[in-house]
């Protein structure tokens, strides 16, 4: 072999070399995906508290691994397992609270979240469940256990790059401010909007003191066309609630403006916004180009009121094909739903930190 032939291969090979090392670069940008949240990114924590906000049994979790009911409000993954793996991570998110994971199995992701909460811990109150505040918390005690498990470099590594996702705000209206007097006698609903906003600016502020500089805050989708939403709307059954709606957007946009507010306040920080109303919205009037035939009705019981304990209770009547309906029951996505948005995501606001 020439000289020239051998330094040929010897570039070559330098250049695989380097292409492979950045790639891993790139892949350990995020060490860790940590979740605080709501249902559409509890991995399974309400499962250890005394509650009836609970989806450890069947149908849940049918198409998740091996079929098991996990604590997810789903027949499978969640976007924040669909996240996890894109990142290279393991492809399932574990809850916090759940005592079978080790801190070594945690410290590459886990889910604070809790089916039925809020950013008003009156939400939370309301369903017995894990409030924000509490959900950071725990969080405390993951980085000292994390101290205590790979030692404070490496800790505080995982800490510092990790991606943080908040996904919560609909059950402030849903379970609370439209059920419950007590916040409508306080607010109107676009003050009740603007209280929201400051809590989620404090939780993620709150986040920022405890080492977190890398978040995502996911808007609220349309959630006057859930299938609980429609089989509620008094004035137009099996139609979307357009004042719900509106609130959403509302709520969109003040949040999109704290995020910015944020932005400019927190040095070191990147938060982005993850917009899910406008994939919804395109759901919702074209299914079929999503692969959608149902997204009127939940998979779970008639498809029309079931969530939780109710989906377990009329189990027999759900559908065959989760994957034909964009909700698994009357409030939470099916998980091919919910690849859709993580994809969406991973494309738009996550593609920064990729």
């Amino acid at each position: 072999m020439s000289s020239e032939s051998v330094c040929y291969w010897l570039l070559l090979l330098a250049a695989h070399f380097s292409l492979s090392a950045s790639r891993a670069t790139a892949a350990g940008k995020v060490p860790a995906i940590v979740v605080f949240g709501d249902s559409t990114v509890d991995a399974g924590n309400n499962n250890f508290i005394p509650t009836i906000a609970k989806a450890n049994f069947p149908p849940y979790g049918r198409d998740f691994d091996e079929g098991v009911a996990t604590g997810r409000f789903s027949n499978g993954r969640l976007a924040t397992d669909f996240f996890s793996e894109a990142f290279g991570l393991p492809s399932a998110v574990p809850a916090y609270l759940d005592p079978s994971y080790t801190i070594d199995q945690l410290a590459t992701g886990v889910s604070f979240a809790s089916g039925g909460t809020g950013l008003d811990d009156l939400t939370a109150k309301i369903a017995s469940v894990i409030p924000l505040s509490q959900q950071l918390e725990y969080f405390k005690e993951y980085k000292e256990r994390l101290r205590l498990a790979k030692g404070e470099s490496v800790a505080n590594e995982i800490i510092t790059e990790a991606l943080y996702v908040f996904s919560i705000g609909t059950n402030d209206f849903i379970v609370n401010y439209f059920v419950f007097p007590l916040r409508p006698a306080q607010y109107t609903v676009t003050e009740y909007i603007t209280y929201l906003i400051g809590l989620a600016n404090v939780a993620v502020r709150n986040a920022y003191d405890l080492g977190a500089r890398k978040m995502e805050f996911t808007g609220l989708a349309p959630f006057g066309c859930l299938p609980s939403s429609r089989s509620l709307n008094y004035d137009e059954p099996g139609k979307c609630n357009e004042e719900y709606n509106q609130l959403a957007m509302r709520f969109n946009s003040e949040l999109q403006e704290a995020v910015r507010k944020l932005n400019r306040d927190l040095a070191g920080a990147q938060v982005v916004y993850a917009d899910t109303y406008s994939l919804g919205s395109a759901i919702f009037a074209n299914p079929s180009d999503y692969g959608f035939s149902n997204v009127a009705q939940g998979c779970c019981g008639t498809g029309l009121i079931e969530t939780s304990v109710l989906c377990g209770l009329d189990q027999t009547l759900s559908c065959q094909d989760a994957d034909k309906y964009a909700f698994f029951d009357s409030v939470h996505p099916s998980q091919r739903t919910y690849r859709i948005v993580a994809d969406h995501i991973l494309n738009t606001a996550l593609q920064v930190f990729m």
